[in-house]
């Protein structure tokens, strides 16, 4: 298959994933935003455009003319290189365009894009491949945000209402057996991509870094475990938490992790087929840093960094859940921005934020990478994170 073909049919096996995710949703679904830290279904189909429109169609296809000029400022996310645009927490008023015109809009920046790649352009030598690759990469990512931002959005309503009976992944993912540990020797190890595949900036600068003998968990956390800290206190024992997370926890009276429920005094689980009894065999999910951090003090033990996770990442399962590091998000040696918008994709969040490896059962197809640095706040807990203990 030559070069043309395969970016084209990459393209539309990509595009045509998401709108298959978001074909059980009804119109009233498309428009709410719950929370600051998410974003309406609506947007999100209408900012993965906008990348494809803004990134190579609009500086590379000479032919191209704007779907809607309004439309850049409505769909840019975090770009300051590429304009004004709304305010994140306003994403949700936004009644307007409706969404049938952002399903055409849709539809024909992926007709302008399939037509431009299958024109045969050099895109090595033109350097739009890179974007198209990149924007195929975003896209992965704003699929996995559709599954954890919805799930949010409709656990604030009372009635809990279902996605669908079944869904197209695992979301309990049952294990069994004790939890053992696998013993690593100290020495030297080589930490970042390498090869030709992709990855995105924040992955590259390939270095060496020196590991002290430690011990790391061969499974996760399960539900059952991270109840017994419950319910011996781990929530009300200051000396378990940082200081900030201690302030958190009472501000936001958190009591357990994000979407259990105590019901007449059993633990219920809201997931995206419905409010059930929680599995006490089934991963743990949906635990902040903070939570994390804590479970692991109270364990005697402590969370790994991403160095050590990345470094004997072949020695146990993983991708079910993102996993919680000890790791604030801070640059590579060598890390290069790239100029203009494309190098506010990363770098500029490298401050107050946590480093998160692995992938989760909402994770594209294809899109998990075991040099992949996820990051989010210490306190965020909305994506399908779990633990791993280590010591």
């Amino acid at each position: 298959m030559n070069t043309i073909k395969k970016q084209s049919d990459r393209f539309k096996t990509i595009r045509s994933y998401t709108e298959k995710i978001f074909k059980p949703l009804e119109t009233e679904d498309y428009v709410v935003q719950a929370a600051t830290h998410t974003s309406p279904p609506k947007w999100n189909l209408g900012h993965t455009t906008w990348f494809f429109e803004t990134f190579i169609l609009a500086n590379f296809d000479t032919d191209y003319k704007l779907y809607d000029e309004r439309f850049p400022f409505l769909f840019n996310s975090y770009y300051n290189n590429a304009g004004d645009r709304v305010k994140r927490h306003k994403r949700g008023d936004l009644s307007r365009p409706t969404v049938k015109e952002i399903y055409d809009y849709r539809k024909y920046v992926d007709a302008a894009m399939i037509a431009f790649i299958e024109k045969g352009s050099k895109s090595s030598a033109d350097g739009w491949g890179t974007l198209l690759e990149l924007g195929l990469q975003h896209e992965q990512q704003h699929q996995e945000l559709f599954w954890t931002d919805l799930k949010y959005t409709f656990f604030q309503n009372p009635l809990f209402p279902k996605y669908a009976d079944s869904l197209p992944f695992e979301d309990n993912v049952k294990i069994s057996g004790n939890m053992n540990f696998i013993s690593i020797k100290e020495g030297i190890y080589h930490i970042g991509h390498a090869g030709n595949g992709f990855s995105y900036d924040n992955e590259l600068g390939r270095h060496k870094v020196y590991l002290h003998d430690f011990q790391i968990a061969d499974r996760l956390v399960t539900n059952a475990e991270y109840l017994e800290f419950i319910e011996a206190g781990g929530y009300s024992d200051f000396n378990l938490w940082h200081d900030e997370a201690w302030v958190w926890l009472n501000e936001n009276e958190i009591t357990a992790p994000l979407y259990w429920l105590k019901k007449n005094g059993r633990w219920m689980n809201y997931s995206l087929t419905g409010l059930k009894p929680i599995e006490p065999n089934a991963l743990l999910k949906h635990i902040s840093f903070y939570e994390a951090f804590a479970f692991a003090q109270w364990k005697g033990m402590r969370l790994p960094t991403e160095f050590e996770w990345e470094a004997v990442h072949q020695k146990f399962d993983w991708g079910q859940r993102w996993e919680q590091t000890a790791s604030a998000y801070l640059p590579y040696p060598d890390f290069k921005k790239a100029e203009g918008a494309v190098g506010e994709y990363n770098g500029k969040f490298m401050v107050n934020q946590m480093v998160l490896r692995g992938a989760s059962a909402v994770t594209s197809p294809g899109h998990q990478r075991y040099t992949y640095r996820n990051f989010f706040h210490p306190w965020e807990r909305w994506q399908y994170t779990g633990i791993r203990l280590a010591k």
